[in-house]
């Protein structure tokens, strides 16, 4: 994957990151004070309205974001990308609170879930601008889980985290986690609602939200409606799929089209050779056009539906 292969434009300090480049950017975007390092490689400035919950993916050109059937199929999704691993680093560094959720966990057996986890040639850049930010050292790992199935031996959750279940999952982990762990219940279940799950989080203080939980939760969030930006990684490759294969892609499990649509705002867009990052506001869409009958002079009516010409 190659932090130390030295591409063009790379240097020592940047171990194989090349500095992006700034295709495209809306006038008028909050801009914090970024550490020159992360502001070269970011190939500009960054900064987030708050309160504000963001969500994270790298995807392939056909549209798969996991590979259940592979560990961390994040890292070949996106080719090895160093500079996918520098803004997931430079999102961290913003985060109150880096929400995943039980699966994500579990696919990623060593995660820490931290900025200079994601990119350690930044480490002490991230640590500066979380300085500027008046952010505590590291952001807060929240866990989302409705049964309370984790692995309790994970080094993330040796470290600290807060889980977020039900009374089942509670009762599942009283007792077998860490001291610098904490579990809340939402209640008795058996479903667990993420708009309360992020309700809990702003009640505790937590601003900027950042999501890295898979296609199912993100899926049940972005229905829910607290999704408010969306970075994603088009990485340069084709995944492929067969069927029941159990290759996901960017929301499952929600239906939002025709009558729950998501409209998508572009507010920016860098390149790193073949790799584009794309930034993008959510809002909840228009409501969909009726479906009915329409009459032409002189003809009979016609059911029609609205749709693509020629799909």
């Amino acid at each position: 994957w190659g932090f130390g292969a030295r591409g063009k434009g790379a240097t020592h300090e940047t171990d194989g990151a090349r500095p992006l480049d700034c295709l495209f950017e809306v006038d008028g975007l909050p801009a914090a004070e970024l550490p020159e390092l992360l502001r070269r490689l970011y190939g500009g400035t960054l900064g987030f309205r708050e309160p504000r919950l963001v969500a994270n993916f790298v995807e392939t050109l056909d549209g798969v974001v996991a590979i259940p059937s592979v560990r961390n199929s994040n890292r070949v999704i996106s080719g090895e990308s160093a500079a996918d691993r520098f803004v997931m680093g430079l999102l961290r560094a913003f985060a109150d609170v880096v929400l995943i959720g039980s699966g994500t966990l579990g696919a990623s057996p060593k995660g820490l879930w931290t900025a200079e986890a994601a990119y350690p040639p930044a480490a002490a850049a991230f640590a500066e601008l979380r300085r500027r930010l008046a952010r505590p050292p590291l952001p807060q790992l929240v866990v989302l889980t409705a049964t309370g199935s984790i692995d309790p031996a994970h080094g993330a959750i040796e470290a600290g985290a807060l889980v977020v279940t039900t009374d089942q999952g509670a009762a599942r982990l009283e007792g077998r986690l860490p001291a610098a762990t904490a579990v809340v219940s939402l209640g008795a279940g058996p479903q667990l609602d993420p708009s309360a799950a992020v309700a809990l989080l702003r009640a505790r203080g937590c601003q900027l939200i950042v999501s890295e939980a898979g296609p199912h939760l993100f899926g049940s969030l972005v229905s829910a409606g607290p999704v408010d930006e969306l970075f994603r990684t088009l990485s340069p490759l084709l995944a492929g799929r067969r069927s029941l294969d159990g290759r996901l892609p960017l929301v499952a499990e929600a239906h939002l089209l025709p009558d729950a649509a998501v409209e998508a705002r572009l507010l920016g867009v860098r390149r790193d050779r073949s790799h584009l990052f794309l930034r993008y506001e959510l809002s909840p869409g228009r409501p969909p056009p009726p479906r009915g009958r329409v009459s032409a002079p002189g003809s009979r009516a016609a059911s029609f539906r609205v749709g693509r010409a020629g799909s």
